[in-house]
């Protein structure tokens, strides 16, 4: 199966979505290598940063499903091998 190494950054602005995030999240365990998460107090929002090793199917779909949440933003970048 091939892969690539992703970036997923998420902004999270409505903090009612962070239990489906993580439970989403927690679905993709198997292809996370690493979290970041810095909550942003004084702007009522929260920086999470999400690095993979995933096929690009898996990527994309939990891209999609991350940013589908209600007040939750995700972009990926993915490395071009």
């Amino acid at each position: 199966m091939d892969t690539r190494i992703a970036a997923i950054s998420i902004l999270v602005e409505n903090p009612d979505s962070v239990a489906e995030l993580n439970n989403i999240l927690h679905d993709y365990s198997a292809y996370i290598l690493g979290r970041m998460g810095i909550p942003y107090r004084e702007k009522n929002l929260s920086v999470i940063s999400i690095v993979l090793d995933a096929p690009m199917d898996v990527i994309n779909a939990l891209s999609g499903k991350l940013g589908r949440l209600s007040g939750v933003s995700a972009k990926a970048v993915t490395s071009r091998q």
